[in-house]
């Protein structure tokens, strides 16, 4: 499965409504997701920015978040952003926690979701664990441009509330096209852009670039761990050949000393002198009943063992199960319960231990039946 599409935000942070529409177009054609109505614009003309930006680009399937930077009365604020549209609204995590608890209530109860930025947070790992508990829906790891004046870098602060929050995690603070990339790789799901797209010359392009640029670093993540998943799969395989291959050179006494003399099954003799190893697939049937030994053969993998609970006086097990194992690469079969076609499975020398060795076979009793009461027919494998 691949990962999510990360979330490009481009705050519109300009004082005219026509000019926020301008840049919004052009930012969406380059591969914008969010369009942020700026605290500046919020500001300069009210809850009209958001209603103008609703109009226009919901019909695109574009997000619109209202940056109220909220830090009291949290709920009439939220209440306010909703109504007028927002998709989501920002307020800041100094606030009171009365203040943002209010404020998650009012986005459950009209509709929309609620980022909470940690700008000017002194304890910002802290304080991002508290916000996660009061259920926000997303946090916004933000380094302000004065911040930013003075050399504070919000790729820095990233990873340590990354490591510590499940919640989806906004950046914002100087993101450009390389620190983009980085971000995501940071861990961050929403990457939040301003300056370095709305005050270019071509919007456009500059939305593209960072568009391809966390495109890269995600599909670059996807590779690690495919990379990972495959290494993690050979090894897994590596250790349980090795595990086999060990067990096939200890002799079976020993192995029942080494488990303290317990789990022996008794009574259980082989067709003809042999030894297996294998992951058991255990199967519990009633006497007679072949049908769940049959559809364990499509369960098991190759290299795996049927273990076989049944009765002794009619066999569950014959010729072409044995046959179908083989063809699948089944190691071998152990019942505690009858078999027949002894011969048979002999000459095609297939592993079987058994109970007992009986001519008469029962009869698919456990098969599961159509809706018109019928047999339901099993691939490549019968009862002998």
């Amino acid at each position: 499965m691949s990962a999510k599409r990360r979330i490009l935000q481009v705050a519109l942070d300009v004082l005219e409504i026509e000019r926020a529409l301008e840049i919004g177009r052009e930012s969406v054609e380059g591969g914008a997701d969010w369009l942020e109505a700026g605290t500046p614009l919020i500001k300069s003309v009210g809850m009209d920015a958001i209603r103008a930006l609703k109009r226009e680009f919901a019909p695109k399937g574009v997000k619109i978040v209202a940056d109220m930077k909220t830090v009291d009365t949290g709920a009439i604020e939220v209440e306010m952003a909703a109504k007028s549209g927002a998709d989501v609204v920002i307020i800041l995590a100094v606030s009171d926690d009365s203040t943002i608890k209010d404020a998650v209530r009012a986005a459950r109860k009209y509709g929309c979701e609620l980022m909470v930025d940690i700008i000017n947070v002194s304890e910002p790992v802290k304080r991002a664990k508290e916000l996660e508990n009061m259920g926000v829906d997303y946090i916004c790891v933000h380094v302000g441009i004065d911040q930013q004046m003075v050399g504070l870098d919000p790729l820095e602060l990233l990873p340590k509330i990354a490591n510590e929050v499940s919640v989806p995690l906004a950046v914002a603070g100087g993101i450009d096209e390389r620190k983009a990339a980085d971000a995501v790789k940071l861990g961050a799901e929403i990457v939040i852009v301003g300056g370095n797209v709305t005050r270019v010359a071509n919007v456009c392009e500059a939305a593209r670039r960072i568009r391809q640029s966390m495109d890269a670093a995600l599909r670059e993540i996807e590779g690690e761990r495919a990379r990972g998943a495959i290494e993690s799969e050979r090894w897994k395989k590596e250790r349980d050949e090795e595990i086999r291959e060990i067990f096939m050179r200890v002799s079976t006494p020993n192995i029942s000393d080494a488990m303290h003399r317990k789990g022996v099954m008794r009574g259980i003799k082989p067709l003809f002198p042999c030894k297996i190893v294998g992951k058991a697939v255990t199967v519990q049937t009633f006497e007679g009943d072949w049908a769940k030994p049959v559809e364990a053969i499509d369960i098991a993998s190759e290299g795996d063992v049927l273990v076989i609970k049944s009765g002794a006086s009619v066999a569950v097990w014959g010729e072409l199960a044995s046959l179908s194992c083989k063809r699948k690469g089944i190691a071998g079969v152990v019942i505690d319960g009858a078999v027949r076609d002894v011969d048979e499975i002999k000459e095609m020398k297939f592993p079987v231990f058994a109970s007992d060795f009986v001519p008469n076979a029962g009869e698919p009793k456990g098969f599961r039946r159509d809706k018109c009461g019928n047999h339901l027919r099993r691939s490549r494998s019968e009862a002998g």
